[in-house]
């Protein structure tokens, strides 16, 4: 059931995207009188699942859900349909028409993209606002008690400051900053410290697996979830949802702190401290061999450690005129972040390219649960990035007409047919060898997890 929550998510975020992005083709090209012959949700080789003719132009959706395109007359494109070109040139088609109204058609697709994630992130400020715990307030600094998190030089209590000089928001966003990041700034007992991101990074990152977790994480309570009545110390007057606030009579806020007082006492009979709403009480506990007390520790969200008094919370609410801007700077800023991650895959030092994903990295990302929220921010996510993807300058890729046509705007040269018929393939191969890198990224890595 989960995974076909979403799957149905995926397709439906991805069919929203295809249908608005054509349309951002379709509209200026009938604009501009220009035949538009098919406009299609994925790909229709050799058969479609429907279809029907209005006017000119077909409508139906294709079989393989890889996309979708508007085939427009008189342009090369995915369709490869050389031979129209080889007639005589006629008004309604695309080659017709001068080089702005062509460039103003191509660009329309990611116009649209970049105008529906700003939109999205504007629509979602106004409705939910923003609740993040401010990184400031993590004031007794991470729980770093992972290989990778000591790798990077990381130590329980550092207080991260910044990141390539910029100071970080939300500590939420510690991981992706550190993945776009080179160098950064900690707090560690009263003395600032510049530490470097190591070079290969994401390429420790992406080896630790799903599994592993959060390499950085805010220091919890000792809060005991369930305690085995077979366990050391199942007779014990201990209960669920006790915090642990002192081990023998030294006081402790943290588990990370009783995990390091109770390794020096192992073996022996002590006295724990817990706190059982508003009272406290001393109970006597036995210290395994390993270092613990055979309870089982309890994992908190940030909504019940604010209750508790540990973190305190930012809780924004926008009006409308206030969440244009904050929506816009959202989307500056998950298209910038965006931008600092390509730039890190094409370097094979990064490790970067291991985190490339296809359909099953991109449907993972989507909640188990259906959620309103989550749905539109990953829907505004996939917007900004596919937006920016067909920018890049590749044969196949709406960026690529685009620089074929600016290149004509500039010298008064229009690239011939058969160039642009070569680019098209070129294009395509390369676009289907990064699909299957990705997707096979994918593959590997559900593998590795599974095995």
């Amino acid at each position: 059931m989960e995974i076909l929550i979403k799957a149905s998510q995926f397709i439906l975020s991805l069919s929203l995207l295809i249908v608005l992005h054509e349309l951002g083709h379709f509209i200026p090209a009938k604009l501009f009188k220009i035949k538009v012959e098919k406009f299609y949700l994925f790909f229709d080789y050799k058969f479609s699942i429907l279809k029907k003719k209005v006017g000119d132009t077909v409508y139906g959706i294709g079989w393989i859900p890889l996309g979708g395109y508007v085939k427009i007359s008189g342009m090369i494109d995915e369709s490869m349909d050389t031979e129209q070109l080889a007639q005589p040139m006629q008004p309604w088609e695309f080659r017709s028409k001068p080089a702005w109204q062509r460039l103003i058609v191509m660009l329309g697709g990611v116009f649209v993209n970049f105008i529906l994630g700003i939109f999205i992130y504007i629509m979602l400020m106004w409705s939910y606002g923003e609740r993040y715990l401010p990184n400031e307030n993590v004031k007794d600094g991470v729980w770093a008690d992972n290989a990778l998190a000591k790798n990077l030089g990381l130590k329980t209590g550092d207080k991260i400051l910044s990141v390539d000089g910029e100071k970080v928001k939300k500590f939420r966003s510690l991981p992706l900053e550190f993945i776009n990041g080179n160098t950064y700034q900690i707090e560690r007992n009263g003395a600032v410290l510049d530490q470097e991101i190591p070079e290969d990074f994401i390429s420790q990152l992406m080896d630790r697996g799903k599994s592993a977790g959060n390499f950085l994480n805010v220091r919890y309570p000792f809060v005991i979830a369930n305690v085995q009545k077979d366990s050391l110390n199942g007779a014990a007057d201990i209960q669920p949802k006790d915090i642990v606030t002192a081990i023998n009579g030294n006081a402790i806020s943290y588990y990370d702190q009783a995990k390091q007082a109770l390794a020096e006492f192992k073996g022996q009979d002590i006295s724990i401290t817990v706190k059982r709403g508003v009272t406290s009480k001393e109970i006597p506990v036995k210290v395994s061999n390993y270092g613990n007390i055979g309870v089982v520790f309890s994992g908190t969200s940030l909504k019940d450690l604010e209750k508790l008094g540990y973190y305190d919370l930012a809780d924004f609410k926008y009006s409308f005129l206030e969440a244009i801007p904050a929506g816009w700077n959202k989307s500056i800023k998950t298209l910038t972040d965006y931008m600092k991650q390509l730039k890190k895959i094409f370097n094979p030092s990064t490790g970067a390219y291991k985190g490339l994903g296809g359909f099953i990295s991109i449907g993972s990302i989507f909640p188990s649960e259906w959620s309103a929220q989550s749905f539109w921010e990953i829907t505004a996510f996939l917007s900004i990035m596919l937006g920016f993807m067909n920018l890049l300058p590749i044969p196949a890729l709406d960026g690529g007409h685009v620089v074929f046509t600016l290149w004509e705007m500039i010298t008064g040269r229009k690239p011939g047919d058969k160039f642009l018929e070569y680019a098209q393939v070129v294009g395509f191969i390369l676009l289907i060898a990064l699909l299957l890198f990705a997707n096979g990224n994918d593959v590997y890595r559900h593998l590795k997890d599974y095995f």
